[in-house]
């Protein structure tokens, strides 16, 4: 019997430190897709590629990460939508600042895309007071 509780135990355990998947965002969701950030001040570019299962791929000078990401349906009665991205992977390499990312990273940001669906900023609030952009689409939305 005590056998059985501590494997029960064991079970639990292994369960419950299991991550979950990101939930996905809406299939139509108008950050799905590849975005292009150039950084002319320091002669750099970076790529961010939202993908459709909450998972994100990010290439800034030679850093490629990867993130899982939440965003909401729809936006917020400001119009912008409340990012949240957790930074998995990294190999460990600096991106267009100079800068190496660490795993476990989060980040909340803010999104408001332009009217034509092809431009978007990123704000660190739901005001354009502190934003970065624009990122520009190079690749439409994942089906």
């Amino acid at each position: 019997m005590r056998k059985l509780i501590v494997s029960l135990i064991l079970l639990a355990a292994a369960i419950h430190g299991a991550r979950a998947a990101p939930p996905a965002p809406a299939r139509n969701h108008p950050l799905l897709g590849i975005w292009k950030l150039d950084l002319p001040d320091v002669g750099c570019s970076e790529t961010y590629h939202f993908r459709s299962d909450g998972t994100s791929l990010v290439t800034s000078a030679e850093e490629v990460s990867e993130s899982e990401f939440k965003v909401p349906d729809k936006p917020s009665a400001k119009g912008f939508y409340r990012l949240e991205d957790r930074i998995v992977k990294d190999n460990g390499k600096k991106d267009c600042a100079g800068q190496i990312t660490k795993v476990g990273t989060h980040a909340t940001n803010f999104i408001i895309f332009h009217p034509s669906g092809v431009l978007f900023l990123m704000c660190a609030d739901e005001s354009m007071r502190a934003c970065i952009g624009p990122f520009e689409r190079v690749m439409g939305q994942e089906t």
